[in-house]
């Protein structure tokens, strides 16, 4: 009979999941965190943003929307309503990880690192609709999305290696070129934050929502430079990987991100030569979920951290009392 109280412990006591369902709860994660950032968006490019016009209740009287406010307060609360899923989504990892043998306390504390930044994020979500969409505080709301990104991201890739010492598979000045791209790329995310605070998707119909002051066709400039700089790192990286005769996972790894690059490259132009339609722009946004996970996950394939750990088998002392238990 269990003695613990703690209900992940007694769930661990009765169920044992495998490596690959918890590869598969993470990987799960990933997909929720682009999906928010995805729906997010929709929320802003369908003025719906204040459809429900107060937080954490749709309106003062009412928790869900009322037939009265129309389809942009149901898109508003069915975004709210993915928030619960997407807790669940990363409280089935957390669990999933603390059932699993051997112990991994590291995919455990990701979990709940998760869950942290997605309470966090919630609490940010309501002050938006409280400050009636600030373009900071919007910023903000997607910046941390992007957070919670980074957190699934590692624990998907942590839960796909083993727990031994990291083997770096580059020289030092390759891992710091691969930083600087990340780095980069990052400043690219939130430069493009700032675009989207200065154009003409405010979120409402509204003319009373506020904007980032700013001339948003120089500092959409700003972000094709950077987008540039992140282009030809990645071009450098991988003729030094090659050129240092690295092994072909990091080398996939760079040609993926290049590839996205591309893609999202193409988008963005559409979408700047074509005054930001809707669709593009929410396009341009699950491409910006895909640029980030294909920058860390070259970041993450500069080293190696061995195979799975495997449960242990009984002893054969262990064995040999059992039956004798037993009679």
């Amino acid at each position: 009979m269990p003695t613990s109280m703690n209900p992940l412990q007694l769930i661990a006591d009765r169920w044992q999941p495998s490596a690959r369902f918890v590869q598969r709860a993470a990987l799960a994660c990933v997909v929720m965190a682009v999906i928010i950032v995805v729906t997010g968006g929709a929320v802003r490019l369908t003025q719906s943003g204040l459809g429900c016009p107060t937080w954490p209740t749709c309106t003062e009287h009412s928790l869900t929307p009322t037939p009265a406010m129309g389809i942009n307060g149901i898109i508003e609360f069915t975004n709210r309503m993915l928030t619960y899923v997407l807790c669940a989504v990363v409280g089935l990892a957390i669990i999933a990880a603390r059932a699993h043998l051997p112990l991994r306390r590291d995919l455990t504390r990701l979990g709940w690192a998760q869950f942290w930044v997605v309470m966090g994020n919630a609490v940010i979500g309501g002050i938006t609709v409280l400050t009636g969409l600030n373009p900071y505080i919007v910023s903000t709301h997607f910046l941390l999305s992007t957070a919670l990104l980074t957190v699934a991201v590692l624990m998907w890739h942590r839960s796909l290696e083993g727990d031994a010492a990291p083997r770096e598979l580059v020289a030092r000045p390759v891992r710091e070129l691969s930083r600087v791209l990340v780095g980069a790329t990052l400043l690219l995310i939130v430069v493009g934050t700032v675009v989207t605070g200065a154009g003409k998707h405010a979120g409402d119909a509204s003319k009373g929502v506020r904007r980032i002051p700013l001339d948003w066709h120089e500092i959409t400039q700003l972000h094709v430079d950077f987008v540039y700089i992140v282009i030809g790192l990645t071009v450098a990286l991988w003729f030094t990987l090659r050129a240092v005769q690295a092994p072909g996972g990091p080398v996939r790894r760079v040609v993926e991100l290049f590839a996205v690059l591309m893609l999202q490259g193409v988008i963005g132009y559409v979408q700047y030569f074509n005054d930001s339609p809707e669709v593009v722009v929410g396009i341009h946004m699950f491409g910006s979920c895909l640029v980030w996970i294909a920058a860390l996950r070259v970041l993450l394939s500069l080293r190696d951290r061995g195979p799975l750990p495997v449960v242990p088998a009984p002893s054969a002392e262990h064995e040999a009392v059992e039956p004798a238990a037993v009679a």
